[in-house]
């Protein structure tokens, strides 16, 4: 008998990349907010925390961050005249992708009548050659209101990463009944870092927050949330009951200490716990 050596070639060089989905939904029982479905896949989980309004799911990606090639879907809809919240454990991390792939993260809201929900994740931090698209839609009725934050740091400052290249986008679109109420979105593409250093992008600042607030009472939180801005900010009114929010900061820590009060007004200091961590 003959014995012959099989070479261990693998079918493909590419490496294996984290594929994740989450998909849930609320109803109102006993006047109480309570999941009504719940599907997850792969490297996204969801864990429900007790929480003192509606409910709080908060995201795990187990992969530890987002890099080329991977994908993650998100889908949750809040059903009639409940509250949910989503949030994130930790901060996500954009990492350095292989060239020619991009990781892409996909999110879709619906917000039912007389519903409410947060969608506040932490801050994404952006790695030295990242690729990132990420796209979030949501859908509200009339009467549901809706809080949108997207915060974003730009390099490890503390571990002296202070160029950054790559490539990352982000669209936010909101409609109501279908019907466009705000598109929002942005690319930074090469070298990000030399791109935020323009006064008509970032003015040199490495941090920044994108917030999206939909609800009766907008025109009335105006002027609060302005007076809570820093000088690196500014709010508007889309609509009577829409306004949105920009803000840059030196660092993530600067970021963080200008959002946090203004969540706290806008959710009535239900801000989820693990931001406070």
């Amino acid at each position: 008998m003959t014995l012959h050596a099989v070479p261990n070639t693998p079918q493909s060089t590419k490496p294996p990349r984290a594929i994740g989905m989450v998909r849930l939904s609320t109803k109102m029982v006993a006047g109480r907010t309570v999941l009504d479905d719940l599907y997850q896949q792969g490297a996204a989980k969801a864990v429900f925390p007790r929480a003192d309004k509606g409910a709080t799911a908060v995201l795990l990606n187990t992969s530890g961050g987002v890099t080329g090639g991977d994908r993650f879907d998100y889908q949750a809809s809040a059903g009639a005249g409940t509250h949910l919240t989503l949030t994130t454990q930790a901060c996500e991390r954009a990492y350095r992708a292989m060239p020619n792939e991009t990781g892409r993260v996909s999110t879709t809201l619906d917000v039912q009548e007389g519903a409410s929900l947060w969608w506040l994740p932490q801050e994404t931090l952006v790695f030295d050659g990242c690729a990132l698209d990420r796209v979030l839609t949501c859908d509200a009725a009339p009467s549901a209101r809706v809080l949108i934050v997207e915060p974003l740091c730009l390099g490890r400052l503390a571990m002296g990463e202070t160029e950054v290249r790559g490539h990352m986008s982000e669209r936010i679109t909101l409609t109501r009944e279908g019907q466009p109420l705000v598109q929002d979105a942005w690319i930074l593409s090469g070298d990000m870092s030399a791109q935020m250093t323009r006064a008509a992008v970032g003015g040199g600042h490495t941090a920044m927050v994108a917030l999206t607030y939909v609800a009766p009472d907008a025109e009335a939180q105006l002027a609060a949330v302005r007076a809570l801005l820093p000088a690196t900010g500014g709010a508007s009114l889309l609509g009577p009951d829409t306004l949105v929010m920009r803000c840059l900061a030196e660092t993530g820590y600067h970021l963080r200490r200008a959002l946090l009060p203004i969540l706290d007004h806008l959710t009535g200091g239900h801000l989820p716990l693990c931001w406070r961590l």
